[in-house]
């Protein structure tokens, strides 16, 4: 058994396809739109076959902030090594997005950094 796809809800889908296929590599589908309900999504696969479906539907109510709360915690992107966590973090923040968690190895040996993605989900960059 494997998980299938995570989905997001966003304001700003294409800003979230172009961000998941710029830093973490990933390949998006073609846009699908549902006329009358107003839907768009993309599904964004990555290297493994993991899937994120990217989701758009006017009537869905933005998140407060980008504080920690309960539910989905964040996304774990692997990038290969240590030197690749750096490298991607000083990326991410020099193109202007958030460092909330600077390069390090965790109590149970995770290296890893965690950035927010432009609509403040938190995306763990480890090894």
């Amino acid at each position: 058994m494997k998980i299938e796809h995570v989905a997001i809800w966003t304001q700003q889908l294409e800003a979230l396809r172009t961000f998941y296929e710029t830093y973490f590599h990933g390949r998006s589908s073609a846009k699908y739109t549902n006329a009358r309900t107003g839907f768009q999504s993309y599904f964004v696969t990555f290297a493994g076959g993991a899937r994120l479906e990217l989701m758009q539907r006017a009537d869905i109510a933005p998140r407060a902030d980008s504080a920690e709360q309960m539910g989905l915690a964040h996304l774990a992107m692997s990038v290969g090594d240590e030197t690749a966590v750096n490298q991607l973090t000083e990326r991410l923040r020099n193109d202007g997005y958030r460092v909330v968690g600077e390069p390090r190895t965790t109590g149970d040996g995770y290296y890893e950094s965690v950035i927010l993605d432009p609509d403040g989900n938190r995306i763990e960059i480890t090894k």
